[in-house]
């Protein structure tokens, strides 16, 4: 430490200068806090301009996270793309083939939760919050569709198994042998009542035929009921095929079959006559789709060429008298 003097004028001599201890710590304290200054300042300019290695590996790990998110995001829409294809050829293909309606787009695209879904994450204070929300999202929504399409496949696995028994169950014959298509009579549609002589609705298809013609079951069923009233269809056969399909052949002459009896399309089930509200012997036949009537005519292709379908079309749109009710 250099020792200090000074010019005494009074003495004429050179004294000695003297420190106080109060002086002494008051430069010290200074000097401390101009060096904390000066490091604090230069912290804040390093800081500034240099990263510190642990926000440069922070950095990486949030490049390194917004990559996988974007992977993740790539592969979400990518399963999303292929399931969309698998549910167009559910929709399109085979439930077209299989006779199925095709699935509802308001079921196949339903929400996937209410307002409170994902709150957890909603009331975090995370960095790219909605990028995880989104993702979160796509899943969740992947997730819903996928399981309806899977419910989907095990119906149409389903309806698969039971074609055979649906086209069986189908009725797809004439229930009277008509190969010189002759003996339609009366088609389905508004005719002329064979009693009131006014146009009424005609539920069925009369075939003319004698008295003791045989009638065949159109397709496989279970006899569900033979009945016998002496107006209305008379003696009466009805026979459930399953899948919705029902068939009743009316004003019969006599019964081949009983009451809950299997029988196989092509069975004898009993003889033509003339019972019940009818005019002539014949056939009166109506086929019935989940309980509600339909045209049979449209069914008669198991028996027919396509140029003996077109016959029996134009024969049964013909607007004449019905033979019976």
């Amino acid at each position: 430490m250099k020792i200090k003097y000074y010019y005494d004028t009074e003495t004429c001599k050179y004294e000695r200068v003297k420190t106080k201890t109060s002086d002494i710590i008051l430069n010290a304290l200074g000097l401390f806090f101009f060096t904390l200054l000066l490091a604090a300042g230069l912290y804040l300019m390093f800081n500034k301009y240099f990263e510190s290695p642990k926000e440069l590996l922070l950095k990486n790990e949030v490049k390194e996270l917004e990559y996988y998110y974007e992977s993740l995001n790539q592969q979400v829409d990518q399963l999303s793309k292929t399931l969309n294809a698998i549910e167009h050829r559910d929709d399109n293909i085979y439930r077209v083939v299989l006779g199925a309606e095709p699935i509802d787009l308001a079921v196949r695209n339903a929400g996937i939760g209410g307002s409170e879904r994902y709150s957890e994450i909603r009331e975090k204070s995370i960095e790219h919050k909605e990028v995880i929300l989104e993702l979160h999202e796509k899943i969740d929504r992947l997730r819903r569709k996928i399981y309806i399409e899977s419910k989907s496949q095990d119906e149409v696995v389903e309806l698969a198994e039971n074609k055979e028994k649906l086209f069986a169950a189908i009725p797809a014959i004439q229930p009277i042998a008509n190969k010189q298509l002759i003996a339609l009579a009366s088609g389905f549609g508004l005719r002329i009542h064979p009693v009131y002589k006014v146009k009424k609705m005609h539920t069925g298809i009369d075939f003319a035929a004698p008295i003791g013609t045989p009638i065949y079951a159109t397709a496989d069923g279970v006899i569900e009921e033979v009945s016998v009233k002496f107006s209305g269809y008379g003696k009466m056969i009805v026979i459930d095929h399953g899948f919705g399909y029902q068939s009743r052949y009316a004003h019969m002459h006599e019964f081949a079959v009983r009451q809950g009896q299997k029988v196989k399309r092509g069975d004898l089930i009993g003889y033509v006559g003339n019972t019940g509200l009818s005019t002539a012997p014949h056939l009166h036949y109506e086929v019935l789709l989940n309980g509600v009537l339909i045209n049979p005519v449209h069914y008669f292709y198991n028996d027919l060429s396509a140029a003996e379908y077109e016959k029996v079309i134009e024969l049964a749109s013909i607007e004449n008298q019905s033979l019976g009710m």
